[in-house]
């Protein structure tokens, strides 16, 4: 019999029993109680899977977030018997199951718990709407530390929190409002050094608590489904991201020009007006890659229309636009207009494509048309057909397309009922079950599509709401913010915070999408979105007539605004190779403090500063006003980006803030790459590729990834890896490079451009071959200047 304890509103808990046998088949060991069942599945050496059956019988093992690549690998693991405890054991892990009640305890391979149950495994009956309510509690370790579960705009550390995962329209939200748009149902513990994460699969409504109702407890459940989750092993917490994204899966590399800068506005209509925003950043020589379209370009609102009057010649306009290097995105929701002379509503209708109520009633519900309908994207068949209407889009030119109002969405309703009924992929379940994967699958049925219509160009995708794993084929940005200083903070933290929790492709709409900037607001939103990965300026500026553009706030602004956006395109080089790192290797492009420098516990709450790649460190401006910033550095030596100034890490450094400046960091001995300012990425042919080669006395990597930038050879071996090694003293500076070669670029040398060398530059040897330096290769900030073949393996340069 199962032990019962204390009842609540959802009735008796009940926990499992004693083992009473148990069987290996593989990878996977299976130990039965009376009634539950625990598998225990060795993924690989760090990763174990852990799914309970409380009634005896597993469900579908189903899974909308997980790779289609997940390798299940472990090398060497078996199985000892104890007295009081099984022990599964790997190369570096021991995990025990407590004999008597299936309790959990994981320790490294020396013994030092890394993770413990409390509770562990418990349930309830669901009494009023069915199914169990699945529950797992662990013991918090001393000082630990948790971070992770997506867009949550709340402190970095989730210490003390408690938090839910059911996407929500969360119009102007505010700090702590939860849930947000995205569920991501994963999350990292720190304690001792030791770094883990557990990736909760579960799609209905899931709750996270880290010590709020219990300071040494944190439990996490779901109202429905299987405990189901994948304990991950660090012990470093960036070698946790690697492995959560070899379970969830890495994204393509995303265009080049995706990485540029991005104008959006609720709504730039008619085409005359965006023409108009074109020129002005021509114009004016601020760079630009991409113009979004939201709903006004529709016919009524209509998906997959336009509206004859704004836009009569949107294959014109899209071509006008191309020719002076802008890309066109266009918004898509989800909601379909009910009118019998619509023909997507028609084909929807006919071939019992939209979700319907438990009675069979369609699922209606007002959006921006009025009265819609909603595809069951849960269903296949619905996504191909999905999928298929987007060639119309790709035709027109358009090569980008945002899905919107996807958590579902519904005017007066919030969302849908929990009757709605959905085909997940042949299980016919309720709303409940599929309502945190609909946005989740309407953006991965809008990817294919572009990414069908666009070859041999790869698509780009942007979505408000999605499930864990999105990271395979969308972007996503922070949703529906508003104008203050708080929500800049706030947009530090989130993408910091999707990043860890595999979503790195973010950014958030800069200025905030409701109210108006003045302009510091702007000009410091401009400096922290330079390094995120997704630069847009988004707002709702259909509600005040106020515009939110670069040169929207005087020429003051705009000049700074400017300097910023164009040191974006200069970065473009090492940013591209950040996501190809990201793409190969599964590590976030942004890295809270914690998870550079873990061990040392002041980074532990740190919010304000983060790492964009490997060289990089920022620190927002985050008050108006604000003249003068405290930023702590972790161990190490770094640069002041802006004057070179060199300072120890492992405090807190001061430094100015004016307006044209913001607290930037580079790390000595990295290669920061930079291209020369363009307009938009593909202006003109990069003849010369920068090399900003920063001073640093121990032995430091780096690395430049090229490719076409826009379509899919590289996949083929189409691409170059360039491995700097930087291995100098103070009597020698001594820049190794190692590479790949299959793609052919248009430059044929560097300009190498060396910070903080601190003695006296004597014999310059490039490959074996002296170089004379004159007077012209010292340049005012202090830094050498000199070209190196592109083709270059060693340069040395001796103190005199």
């Amino acid at each position: 019999m199962q032990v019962e304890t204390s009842s609540s509103k959802y009735g008796i808990k009940h926990y499992p029993d004693a083992i009473r046998e148990w069987k290996k088949e593989g990878n996977y060991f299976c130990f039965y109680t009376s009634e539950t069942i625990l598998e225990v599945r060795v993924i690989a050496d760090k990763i174990i899977r852990f799914r309970y059956a409380a009634d005896g019988t597993f469900q579908r093992d189903f899974s909308y977030a997980t790779s289609d690549t997940l390798e299940e690998s472990p090398i060497s693991f078996g199985i000892k018997e104890w007295e009081e405890t099984f022990e599964i054991y790997t190369d570096v892990l021991k995990v025990f199951i407590a004999r008597d009640n299936l309790r959990i305890t994981i320790t490294d391979k020396d013994g030092k718990v890394i993770n413990q149950d409390e509770m562990g495994f418990h349930w309830q009956h669901y009494l009023q709407k069915g199914g169990k309510i699945v529950y797992c509690s662990k013991l918090v370790q001393e000082d630990e530390c948790f971070y992770g579960l997506g867009d949550k705009p709340t402190d970095l550390n989730l210490r003390g929190k408690r938090l839910e995962n059911y996407g929500t329209d969360a119009y102007g939200y505010q700090k702590d409002t939860d849930p947000l748009y995205r569920n991501i149902p994963f999350y990292y513990g720190l304690h001792n050094g030791i770094g883990y994460g557990i990736f909760f699969d579960n799609t209905f409504r899931t709750i996270f608590d880290f010590g709020k109702e219990r300071e040494d407890a944190c439990s996490f459940w779901a109202r429905g489904g299987e405990m189901n989750y994948y304990f991950i092993y660090g012990p470093e917490l960036l070698d946790v991201a690697s492995s959560y994204t070899r379970i969830t899966g890495t994204p393509e590399l995303p265009p080049l020009w995706t990485l540029g800068y991005h104008q959006c506005r609720w709504s730039y209509y008619p085409d005359k007006r965006v023409r108009e925003i074109a020129a002005e950043f021509r114009n004016r020589r601020i760079p630009c890659d991409v113009i979004y379209l939201d709903i006004d370009y529709m016919d009524g609102f209509r998906c997959f229309t336009w509206n004859k009057e704004y836009f009569p010649d949107p294959v014109g306009l899209i071509k006008d636009l191309t020719a002076q290097g802008f890309k066109v995105v266009v918004i898509i929701d989800p909601g379909i207009k009910v009118d019998p002379d619509y023909s997507i509503y028609q084909e929807g209708v006919k071939n019992n494509y939209f979700c319907k109520r438990a009675d069979g009633a369609l699922m209606e519900g007002d959006v921006w048309p009025g009265k819609c309908v909603f595809p069951d994207f849960t269903n296949p068949e619905v996504r191909e057909w999905w999928s298929s209407l987007f060639k119309g889009l790709a035709e027109t030119g358009v090569r980008g397309v945002w899905n919107d109002m996807n958590e579902p969405a519904v005017f007066e309703m919030g969302t849908f009922p929990e009757d709605v009924r959905h085909d997940y992929d042949g299980e016919e379940v309720s709303h409940r079950k599929a309502h945190n994967v609909y946005g989740h699958l309407m953006s991965k049925a809008t990817a294919a599509g572009m990414k069908k219509y666009l070859l041999p160009n790869r698509p780009f995708l942007i979505t408000r709401s999605c499930y864990a794993g999105a990271q395979r084929w969308s972007s996503v940005w922070t949703g529906d913010n508003v104008s203050s200083w708080e929500h800049l903070w706030l947009a530090s933290i989130q993408c910091q915070r999707l990043a860890v929790s595999g979503l790195s492709f973010a950014g958030s709409d800069i200025g905030g999408f409701i109210g108006e900037p003045d302009g510091e607001l702007y000009t410091r939103w401009i400096q922290l979105g330079t390094f995120h990965p997704l630069m847009r300026t988004h707002s709702a500026s259909n509600e005040t007539g106020f515009n939110q553009e670069p040169w929207s706030f005087g020429p003051d602004y705009e000049k700074i605004v400017a300097k910023f956006i164009s040191l974006r395109y200069e970065l473009l080089p090492y940013l591209y190779t950040t996501f190809w790192q990201y793409a190969t290797y599964g590590t976030p492009m942004l890295r809270p403090l914690a998870f550079v420098a873990q061990h040392d516990p002041a980074t532990h709450n740190c919010t304000h500063e983060f790492m964009m790649g490997d060289a990089l460190l920022i620190s927002h401006v985050s008050e108006e006003g604000m003249k003068e910033k405290a930023v702590y550095l972790p161990q190490g030596k770094w640069f002041y980006f802006w004057n070179d100034t060199v300072y120890n890490g492992g405090q807190q450094v001061t430094v100015p803030t004016p307006l044209e400046e913001m607290p930037l960091f580079v790390k000595a001995g990295t290669v920061v790459p930079r291209y020369p300012v363009m307009q938009h990425t593909y202006e003109t042919p990069v003849t010369e590729m920068l090399l900003h080669v920063y001073y640093g006395e121990e032995t430091t990597q780096s690395t430049l990834y090229e490719d076409a930038g826009d379509h899919y050879g590289y996949k083929n071996g189409q691409y170059n890896v360039i491995n700097f090694k930087q291995v100098s003293s103070a009597e020698q500076f001594m820049l190794k490079k190692k590479y790949y070669v299959n793609y052919e670029v248009a430059y044929t040398h560097h300009r190498i451009i060396l910070h903080g060398l601190p003695f006296k530059a004597g014999t310059v040897l490039i490959d074996g071959t002296p170089l004379t330096l004159t007077n012209n290769n010292y340049l005012p900030d202090g830094t050498i200047s000199f070209i190196a073949d592109r083709g270059f393996e060693n340069i040395t340069i001796h103190k005199a």
